[in-house]
């Protein structure tokens, strides 16, 4: 009997302790598995990866970087190529385009390139031509301000002769390392509308406000053409390879709050809607306030401009919108201490929130110092986050 005991006993004993090691080793698969999920999301990302998750909401290493009007402008490589060669002749000829794109991520390593090209482009191909003023600011070949210049736009073939963007878009594409993403974008209806009623650039831009208050079916009509133009314009560069779309809304801003989705907001819902679901849209209306209006035009990563607290709108948004900002560009003429530590400051209020792409709260300025930029890419750069499951 003892034998047996013994026996029985030796057999509890092994299966407890086989029961006990299977119980141990799902566990550390359990933890295993946990752990190989976190260092799927933290191992070094390509740039390209790290700005499609940040647009998807999806945890990242570090928030990626790129910086609007990051081509051109304040960059020495960037002069040289326009003492030969016109801004209109550079947006129109696809290798000049290309050469101007690639530009700041051969100096800085942006995470996204985005096309150089102007929103006014699609002014040009409806029939309205734009030239730049001696004493500054653009010039519109005339202003649309009745029902006969609107019929005179003509919308059939207009992205057939915006074909050289897509030339530039598929050249930047191949050109570019492929672990980078690459940005397109459009003005919206709204900005456009205003530059072709007011003739070109303007203090107040009051003409396209003034259609929309005193002859609506006027204003209507020019929007939809518009609208009808972005949406094939948008979804031929995302056909020709761009990573994301961005809708520049510059001057959402100059609307009343009651007036904002009727002059703009409604326009660019109908947009994204419209267009090809494969790559995310950034809306970036500069000045608007309702943040909850904005996301409700389906854009899946909206700006904000330098007047705004990051976080505060963050807080207002459901964690599957993002949020793309928004360091002053005034910073970028200051000084190497003051430039990171305002990109710090920033960095730190959105830490712990999935979704952000670092950016400027507008364009780089033509005075912006290219060392100070420097400092700001690679302050983003050497930043880290918090481990983060993705759910």
């Amino acid at each position: 009997m003892i034998g047996v005991k013994s026996a029985a006993h030796s057999a509890e004993t092994l299966n407890k302790l086989t029961f006990g090691v299977f119980r141990v080793e799902s566990c550390f698969r359990a933890v295993d598995f946990r752990v190989h999920a976190i260092m799927m999301i933290t191992q070094a990302l390509t740039r390209r990866e790290r700005f499609t998750k940040a647009c998807r909401c999806e945890p990242t290493d570090r928030p990626p970087i790129w910086m609007m009007r990051q081509a051109g402008r304040a960059l020495p490589e960037y002069r040289e190529v326009k003492k030969k060669h016109s801004f209109v002749e550079i947006v129109q000829t696809p290798e000049l385009a290309t050469e101007v794109t690639l530009q700041p991520i051969r100096r800085f390593g942006f995470d996204a390139a985005i096309l150089f090209s102007d929103i006014l482009v699609i002014c040009e191909a409806l029939g309205q031509s734009y030239s730049f003023r001696e004493a500054g600011g653009i010039e519109m070949a005339y202003k649309v301000n009745n029902a006969i210049d609107v019929e005179r736009l003509n919308v059939n073939g207009a992205v057939e002769r915006l074909n050289y963007v897509d030339q530039a878009v598929r050249m930047i594409r191949r050109e570019l390392d492929k672990d980078t993403a690459l940005i397109g974008f459009s003005g919206s209806p709204w900005t456009l509308a205003n530059f072709m009623m007011e003739g070109g650039s303007s203090r107040e831009f009051v003409q396209a406000k003034r259609a929309m208050y005193a002859e609506p079916a006027l204003f209507e009509s020019l929007c939809r053409k518009l609208t009808d133009v972005i949406v094939d314009y948008l979804n031929m560069q995302i056909a020709a390879g761009v990573d994301a779309v961005q809708i520049f809304d510059t001057l959402g801003g100059t609307l009343s709050g009651n007036q904002v989705e009727k002059g703009s907001l409604k326009w660019i819902r109908e947009i994204v809607s419209r267009l090809d679901k494969s790559v995310p849209v950034i809306v970036f209306s500069k000045s608007t306030r309702d943040w909850k209006a904005l996301a409700e035009t389906g854009g899946q990563v909206l700006g904000v401009d330098w007047a705004e607290s990051l976080p505060a709108v963050a807080s207002q948004l459901a964690k599957n919108v993002g949020v793309q900002g928004n360091l002053d560009p005034t910073v970028l003429e200051t000084s190497p201490e003051v430039a990171i530590r305002e990109t710090k400051r920033i960095l730190e209020g959105m830490k712990d929130r999935d979704g952000f792409v670092f950016n400027l709260g507008h364009g780089v300025r033509p005075s912006s110092q290219v060392e100070l930029m420097q400092a700001v890419v690679e302050t983003v750069q050497s930043s880290t986050r918090p481990p983060r499951e993705e759910t």
